[in-house]
């Protein structure tokens, strides 16, 4: 999406991705080779081929860079989050920290070690309350519970999936750590916006209008414009500005999430970078205004579609080995419907959250009001049918089961 809108706008795109070195060009996009674990290393070699072709604009599109842009953007003298706040975006017991001395509303919270015994840690808790790790994103691993039986469970989940071989080689230390936090009741919203030297500059406030009370949080439907009434629209928007300037984010994309409940905006986190993967379609021209303000334009979000226009990332009900899907052209049909793109693989394995970190695809829509665009959603969500086969477990005897 960003070569197209680059493409546009007669932008030359220079890609650093997550890969070996010694890997030559596997995707044939000739991005700098880089490891997201290895500040330093990646920092040097995105600096050298800036050397090779000056870079005028630095934009992280994913949690795990963002340091690393920051970094880059410093030193090449170009405007951009500082690496420090971006650094403690993505961890949220930082956030956490910074929002509460800053005043902010935040729940009670204590990081412990992802080695600790979940009974001793049971024992001095109030429930309900959220167990969750401090730098993955997308409410992967985060769970809910509510006496001390489902914590010890739920801990017990989370220390199995940070010990995962796949999250063990991204050599990331703060996956040693686990946040328990308070559960805070109340709707959830999500606000992408810009950050021009230090002020907020709203793209878009998103309602999510399925509750997200746990025990897993799975986000499914997004909708813009939001129909909240204009007075907490506003507490939103005013919450997360004043938590992006807490937090220290100064110049760049954002990506809030909050809860609101009667005691006020609690805003859950402020990552340092726009909307992830295709949900940003969601927004109909946000890759060229991002495009245009890494390269120093203005925040110009006026141009941008204001239609309502919905999302909804389609859970995986069950696990097991994705077979296929029947009934997509019949979903299409659904008025409203703008696009559905099935990402699953044949043949993958697919895993639900708290454990996962995908989805089978995701639905567009757009309608006259917000709640037409989500009616269009259910509707073309209802009419597919996802063949899903249950995975055979291999016993140590060698019989199948």
């Amino acid at each position: 999406m960003f070569g197209d809108a680059a493409a546009r706008l007669g932008v030359d795109l220079l890609f650093a991705t997550d890969r070996c070195h010694m890997l030559d060009d596997p995707w044939l996009d000739r991005a700098v080779p880089i490891r997201f674990h290895d500040e330093a290393s990646s920092v040097r070699a995105i600096l050298e081929a800036a050397r090779a072709k000056p870079i005028d604009g630095i934009l992280a599109v994913g949690d795990r860079p963002t340091v690393i842009a920051a970094l880059v953007a410093r030193s090449l003298g170009l405007p951009g989050h500082p690496p420090e706040a971006a650094a403690i975006a993505r961890h949220k017991q930082l956030t956490r920290e910074r929002l509460r001395s800053a005043g902010l509303p935040a729940p009670w919270f204590r990081s412990v070690s992802i080695d600790a015994d979940p009974r001793a840690i049971a024992s001095t808790l109030t429930f309900p309350a959220v167990v969750k790790p401090v730098a993955l994103s997308g409410s992967r691993g985060v769970i809910r519970a509510d006496d001390a039986r489902t914590f010890v469970a739920a801990f017990a989940r989370l220390q199995a999936l940070m010990r995962a071989p796949e999250l063990r080689a991204e050599r990331n230390e703060a996956y040693g750590t686990a946040l328990v936090e308070g559960f805070i009741p109340g709707r959830e919203f999500a606000l992408e916006g810009l950050m021009h030297h230090g002020a907020l500059h709203v793209v878009a406030l998103f309602d999510k209008p399925d509750p997200l009370d746990g025990p897993f949080f799975e986000e499914t439907i997004y909708v813009t414009p939001s129909s909240e009434p204009p007075a907490r629209q506003r507490a939103i928007v005013a919450a997360v500005a004043a938590a992006a300037g807490a937090i220290g984010l100064h110049h760049g994309p954002i990506h809030a999430e909050c809860r609101v409940n009667d005691e006020g905006v609690f805003v859950l986190e402020v990552a340092a970078r726009p909307i992830g993967g295709l949900c940003a379609r969601v927004v109909d021209g946000l890759e060229e205004a991002l495009l245009r303000h890494a390269l120093g334009g203005p925040p110009d979000v006026r141009t941008l579609d204001r239609r309502a226009s919905a999302v909804m990332m389609i859970p995986i009900p069950a696990p097991g080995i994705f077979r296929g899907v029947d009934g997509l052209d019949e979903a299409r049909r659904v008025g409203g419907i703008v696009d559905i793109q099935i990402t699953a693989k044949l043949d993958q394995r697919l895993v639900p959250l708290p454990e996962g970190a995908s989805y089978l695809g995701f639905i567009f829509a757009r309608g006259d009001r917000p709640a037409d665009a989500v009616a269009a959603l259910r509707a073309a969500h209802a009419r597919l049918r996802f063949a899903i086969d249950a995975e055979l477990r291999v016993l140590a005897a060698g019989q199948l089961q």
